[in-house]
């Protein structure tokens, strides 16, 4: 009777510990590079976790945050990290056509809620004040460099590009007259620009390069694509799952993003509503390919078109299901 009880507790442990061991229990690991903590776009990520959404697909993500593509892209390229989140489209292409591993998995900004703005006491009011003056972008391959050198090709300006990295040292920049111009996306800036003291001079819809063109996309590496696909597949799942969530009617995830970047539900749902609408997120095509390969020759991204042949190996999107 005793050797009886032993051995059905011996077989529940056993049970026990092999479930746990089972796959379906296990969590794969992705580490996520992603451009510009804070804004709406970038933390979708955060925003998923938060409400379980990358879990439930065995997903636990580690996320870092860069001031741009250039710092997004790099460790992708590398293998340190999984995904890149928010790297600039012709940056990406940039990477492929010098060898680069790089792999996109999905669109992740089709438009941009982006602007650009100078101190309400300096003259510059319009784009075309600019001329001669320094325009800041984030990082070197980002789509805010893309939109400024398309500002200054559109526009015919003679303004002098200049990387300032997040939005919060570019303010810090403008506002002691380091650069002319600075560039935020919303809510960043929002502060200011109730208490006057910047103005919008431009925003990224200005641009042709911009409006309807996919100019940030996701990325990983082509040696995880291949060894880890299925990885890959259930984040991008997860990913459509967790834009699906934050734009349903559940306050939750107000609340979360309002705490996650520091400003009142008011405000944070005004970002959503205003500025990013949900075809903007959707990532599931890159939209103006051809005039981005154009564009991405046109400001030097690129020597040379990328072909029909390449295109198709450097953009591999997951289908839904």
């Amino acid at each position: 009777m005793r050797y009886a009880r032993h051995l059905v507790l011996a077989l529940a442990a056993g049970a026990a510990l092999l479930a746990g061991l089972s796959p379906a229990a296990a969590q794969d690991k992705l580490k996520l590079t992603i451009g510009q903590r804070g804004n709406w776009d970038t933390a979708i990520a955060h925003l998923g976790s938060k409400a379980g959404i990358f879990k439930k697909h065995n997903l636990e993500l580690e996320l870092l945050y860069t001031s741009g593509s250039g710092e997004t892209l790099q460790p992708v390229i590398a293998g340190s990290a999984d995904i890149g989140v928010a790297v600039g489209t012709q940056g990406a292409m940039s990477a492929y056509a010098k060898g680069a591993p790089v792999r996109i998995i999905g669109a992740e900004a089709t438009g941009a809620a982006d602007y650009w703005y100078a101190k309400t006491s300096s003259n510059i009011k319009t784009l075309q004040d600019t001329n001669g003056r320094t325009i800041a972008y984030s990082t070197q391959g980002s789509s805010t460099q893309a939109i400024v050198r398309a500002f200054i090709d559109e526009f015919k300006l003679t303004a002098k590009p200049v990387a300032t990295g997040n939005p919060a040292a570019t303010l810090t920049a403008v506002m002691t007259n380091q650069v002319d111009v600075g560039w935020a996306s919303p809510p960043f800036g929002f502060k200011e620009i109730d208490a006057g003291q910047i103005n919008i001079v431009a925003r990224a819809t200005d641009s042709a390069l911009v409006r309807g063109q996919t100019v940030r996309v996701l990325v990983t590496n082509a040696d995880t694509l291949a060894k880890r696909k299925d990885v890959i597949v259930r984040f991008m799942d997860a990913y459509r799952e967790s834009i699906d969530y934050m734009y349903s009617d559940n306050p939750q995830v107000i609340k979360d993003y309002a705490e996650f970047v520091g400003v009142p539900e008011a405000t944070a749902k005004r970002v959503r509503d205003e500025f990013f609408p949900k075809a903007l997120v959707d990532p599931d095509k890159i939209s103006g390919l051809d005039a981005l390969v154009k564009e991405a020759v046109n400001l030097k991204f690129i020597d040379k078109p990328l072909t029909e042949q390449q295109l198709a190996e450097l953009i591999q999107i997951p289908p839904r299901k």
